[in-house]
């Protein structure tokens, strides 16, 4: 079974997971806003994205038969001065959540719950991904702040962040199933 103390942090973490979705949810409401459809798309997607690794979470708890505790998050910020903003911002976010996840994969060792320590390896795999696309769409839309319409092009382009990960067979199982 999972050590308590995992148990207690990975609770924590959950309401971390539900807070960048709904952070990702105002950035994709700011996008749409201003007519930028891509922007929005890839913005709603990385925050349902957000919401299975909460949902996955949960599942891993239910599964070790602990204790799931929902915490309430603080609102996100919303309304953004420009284009570059919001991604600056999720692009912060990632890197905080990337040192969250190898915080509990560090405890999870720590406390020899080797399940844990397993169950958080498909994170630490996924934060690598996030930060590099949050990376490269800071980029862009830094050089595109005076005709957010290359932005648009580039998401249009290159697809990133359009769930071509999905279906992913090494990505835990989200309580709630493929809801």
């Amino acid at each position: 079974m999972a050590s308590q103390k995992f148990v207690d942090q990975l609770n924590v973490q959950i309401g971390n997971e539900f807070a960048a979705h709904q952070q990702y949810v105002s950035c994709a409401i700011y996008f749409d806003a201003l007519t930028m459809p891509q922007m929005a798309a890839f913005f709603y997607r990385q925050a349902l994205e957000e919401r299975d690794h909460a949902m996955m979470m949960v599942q891993y708890l239910l599964d070790a038969d602990a204790d799931v505790q929902t915490p309430g998050v603080e609102a996100p910020k919303n309304g953004f001065d420009d284009i570059v903003a919001p991604v600056e911002l999720a692009l912060a976010q990632e890197k905080r959540v990337t040192e969250q996840i190898n915080q509990l994969t560090a405890l999870a060792r720590q406390e020899n719950d080797f399940a844990s320590d397993q169950f958080m390896q498909w994170f630490i795999k996924e934060q690598v991904e996030e930060v590099s696309t949050m990376s490269d769409l800071l980029k862009v839309v830094q050089r595109s702040a005076d005709n957010p319409l290359l932005a648009e092009e580039y998401l249009a382009r290159e697809s990133i962040g359009d769930g071509n990960g999905d279906g992913d067979p090494t990505a835990p199982g989200a309580a709630g199933g493929a809801l």
